[in-house]
């Protein structure tokens, strides 16, 4: 009588492939290709929210320290404030849009190359 354990159907597959050691991600860390990926996200990520911070800021501190200026009416009951606010939020999702563009031209063909290469190395 066999023991064996009874074969997946026809066209299961292995829930958990196998993954690469800590020792083949470190590596993988230091290599120019994993470089050139993290420098593509840090130039495009890094001045972005600086930028983002800053205007942030700058409308935190007009709101704080220059509320006449805030307060000026620019048509109807619409004062610099209010559309200074909504930009805020105009920016906010022009910046999540410009990031999605981005990678998904820059940067995920780059990740998908990298994990293809760890996966073709196991």
């Amino acid at each position: 009588m066999a023991t064996d354990a009874p074969s997946p159907p026809h066209g299961d597959t292995d829930t958990n492939p196998a993954q690469p050691t800590t020792e083949q991600f470190v590596e993988m860390q230091k290599s120019a290709e994993f470089a050139e990926l993290r420098h593509t996200y840090r130039s495009f990520a890094f001045p972005l929210t600086v930028a983002f911070i800053v205007w942030y800021l700058l409308y935190v501190l007009l709101s704080n320290y220059a509320g006449g200026f805030m307060g000026t009416q620019l048509f109807g009951n619409i004062n610099v404030a209010l559309v200074f606010g909504l930009a805020q939020f105009a920016t906010t999702f022009l910046i999540a849009w410009l990031y999605s563009r981005h990678a998904a031209a820059q940067l995920d063909p780059r990740a998908e190359a990298i994990k293809a290469r760890m996966e073709a190395e196991l």
